[in-house]
């Protein structure tokens, strides 16, 4: 059987509770300053992750993981490598192995970070009963479609937050051409690709949208490439959902800027004005940045399993009334305009106003009421 807790003294910070809509209190995040938990005995709780292929220095959604479960770790006074930890993967076969090293370990909880995990996750969830799971990104549910019972869903309404990145892209496009590189294709970036697709039309109806999908999240070159053809075709504006693969539409923003071109790229999980960056005066190319808080996420369902109180069996997501989407604090490149619209539309969307596309379908019914 798992071990539970033994020693642990619960602060009040571990006391927050998530409902199975998303997080409804604050907790200390990377980018928050946060006090040191106290406890007044040992902690008795592991926790460990195992990346996408991105790797663990991806800049985007690998590394916001990490550093979500690190600042668990040191706030409960974990110690690295062996109360908190990961495993990197270098491809998806490394998937099932790392996550089953974890569980024969009796790791409290184990984290699969992204949706090409879901079938490892589920193979490993039945079969180990007593092991506790949790995957950002997906849905792990029986032949039923019934959520299994020691497995902890974390998803974001990445649609929300893209769409305001969109209406930043819509308003600034002096070309009148943008575009989107996505990763690998399916239902979770497709809601990326559609969210911003919507915010583009909703402030510019005449706007044309690039599409691209590099079937990857781990080859910048890749992304090097579709980003060069983007620009090439008139487009000035990109944004990347597309982890590592992403990384590449940086260098070639950069490249192009050093010739004296204006482009802009878009960054998304985490504030990517720094992967932008070129010259000595901090210049950067980056326009934006749609924040997913994967970090945020980690860290809350880390702390109530901890607690005593795991979410297994449920669905827990996380949209802008949960400050787990939005767009990055680094707004010296966009205009007014945009930020007011930014403002202005973020409102809208909260207050359900407009209800932002996330399949294919659901972005031609946006498109006939605009």
């Amino acid at each position: 059987m798992k071990k539970w807790l033994r020693t642990l003294t619960v602060t009040a910070a571990a006391a927050v509770v998530l409902s199975a809509c998303g997080a409804g209190g604050e907790a200390p995040t990377t980018e928050d300053e946060a006090a040191p938990g106290d406890t007044d005995e040992a902690v008795d709780f592991t926790v460990g992750m195992v990346t996408d292929v991105g790797g663990i220095d991806d800049k985007s959604f690998n590394q916001s993981s990490w550093e979500g479960l690190s600042l668990f770790g040191q706030e409960v006074g974990l110690e690295e490598g062996t109360g908190y930890r990961y495993l990197q993967s270098g491809d998806m076969a490394e998937f099932e192995p790392n996550l089953r090293t974890l569980v024969r370990e009796d790791v409290d909880l184990v984290w699969g970070i992204g949706f090409l995990m879901e079938d490892a996750i589920r193979t490993i969830a039945q079969q180990v009963e007593d092991a506790q799971l949790a995957i950002v990104d997906s849905v792990v549910a029986d032949e039923d479609g019934v959520p299994l019972a020691n497995v902890a869903n974390i998803t974001f309404k990445e649609h929300e937050g893209s769409f305001l990145v969109g209406v930043a892209a819509g308003l600034q496009t002096t070309g009148n051409k943008v575009g989107f590189i996505g990763g690998v294709e399916g239902s979770l970036i497709k809601k990326f690709e559609n969210g911003f697709k919507a915010g583009v039309k909703a402030v510019n109806p005449d706007g044309e949208i690039i599409v691209q999908y590099a079937e990857s999240f781990n080859n910048p070159d890749r992304g090097s490439q579709i980003a060069n053809t983007m620009y090439s075709q008139g487009a000035d504006i990109i944004y990347h959902a597309a982890g590592d693969t992403g990384n590449g539409l940086f260098t070639e923003a950069i490249n192009r800027a050093r010739n004296g071109e204006n482009v802009w790229a878009i960054g998304v999980d985490r504030d990517q004005h720094e992967e932008g960056v070129f010259g000595d005066d901090g210049q950067s190319v980056t326009l934006t940045s749609m924040i997913k808080r994967v970090d945020r996420a980690v860290y809350l369902v880390s702390e109530r399993t901890m607690s005593g109180d795991f979410p297994g069996g449920e669905v827990l997501e996380f949209g802008l009334n949960d400050e787990a989407v939005g767009i990055a604090s680094s707004q010296d490149n966009m205009s007014e305009e945009a930020l007011q619209a930014v403002d202005d539309y973020q409102g809208q969307i909260q207050e359900g106003d407009i209800s932002v596309p996330q399949t294919d379908e659901e972005y031609e019914e946006f498109l006939s009421s605009l």
